[in-house]
């Protein structure tokens, strides 16, 4: 009797939410261990990805079986990437689940990378939902946050300018090896030209913008690595405690400033509307509640005004 063949451990792709997110096309054999693949509008062939962010939520839900599924949403500063946790998962990443929903529930601000296995699903309308399902996560500081934003957006414009350089040559495996675009991404250029058709660009050029502006602190975040309480000295307590009110007291002015920032880039003449505002915002650490307090504040103070409504421009 022969034993079943495994596939091969899939590499890894460094990835901003909003790509994955776009995705509408999945690939996979009909051998029982063949990989699933998502095909992005860019071209990458989808099996496993590094992602990282600040988890914004992390909730159980009781299965029809009985067991918890615990279901979580990882920001960047692209988007959202929507994960799930169940028994299936490694019982590492099953005790991290819940350590971090409590750690959540009091209030802390966790930034996490993880790595995950890519998931599809189309529902009977035919819409198209794409998740992760993590092998293993860690919680990290801002340095090691604004690292994997560099890469992230490195990989992202490589991706971009292989897709325009694409766009010249025939389509087929020999004209783009011919047109120096390497093998792993050619056949996912191939199928997601086929399927997506032209694409706009200048979205994913704004994402990797707004990436690198926080890797390289160009913009203000309120975000701060959790440190786990057996980590804390004595010293580390007394000083969070002596200066929490003056944190309090700035974190309104920085907030305003942050959202003024962040109309400034995003604006690309029409102004910047209400959801995109305050997920970027979310994605630099601040709470959506105090960024939508703070924007009313500049809107009734004349700051930013609404040009048309949930949209937001500065006012000259």
């Amino acid at each position: 009797m022969q034993p079943a063949r495994r596939a091969r451990r899939q590499p890894a792709w460094h990835m901003l939410a909003s790509e994955f997110s776009d995705s509408t096309l999945s690939q996979q054999g009909s051998g029982e261990f063949d990989p699933l693949f998502v095909i992005t509008k860019l071209g990458a062939k989808v099996n496993r990805v590094v992602v990282a962010g600040m988890l914004e939520r992390l909730d159980p839900r009781e299965t029809s079986n009985g067991s918890t599924l615990w279901q979580g949403q990882l920001r960047d500063p692209s988007g959202l990437h929507f994960f799930s946790v169940g028994d299936y998962a490694p019982e590492s990443m099953r005790e991290l689940t819940i350590q971090l929903s409590s750690r959540i529930e009091d209030g802390e601000t966790i930034m996490l990378l993880m790595t995950a296995k890519a998931r599809y699903f189309q529902n009977d309308e035919g819409a198209v939902y794409t998740s992760l399902r993590p092998e293993e996560a860690a919680i990290i500081t801002r340095e090691s946050y604004r690292n994997w934003l560099v890469e992230a957006s490195k990989g992202m414009l490589e991706r971009i300018d292989m897709h325009e350089k694409s766009s010249s040559l025939e389509k087929n495996s020999e004209a783009l090896a011919a047109g120096g675009i390497p093998e792993e991404m050619r056949e996912g250029i191939l199928l997601a030209n086929e399927h997506y058709g032209e694409i706009d660009l200048e979205t994913y050029r704004l994402n990797i913008m707004n990436s690198l502006d926080i890797a390289e602190d160009k913009v203000p975040s309120m975000a701060k690595p959790a440190v786990p309480q057996s980590q804390k000295s004595l010293d580390v307590e007394e000083t969070e405690s002596s200066t929490e009110e003056e944190s309090s007291a700035e974190g309104e002015v920085d907030l305003k400033k942050v959202l003024l920032d962040l109309i400034s880039r995003l604006d690309q003449g029409e102004g910047v509307d209400f959801d995109t505002l305050l997920s970027n915002a979310a994605a630099r650490g601040h709470d959506r509640d105090a960024s939508e307090s703070s924007l009313d504040e500049l809107t009734e103070e004349g700051s930013v005004h609404e040009p048309r409504f949930g949209w937001f421009k500065i006012t000259n």
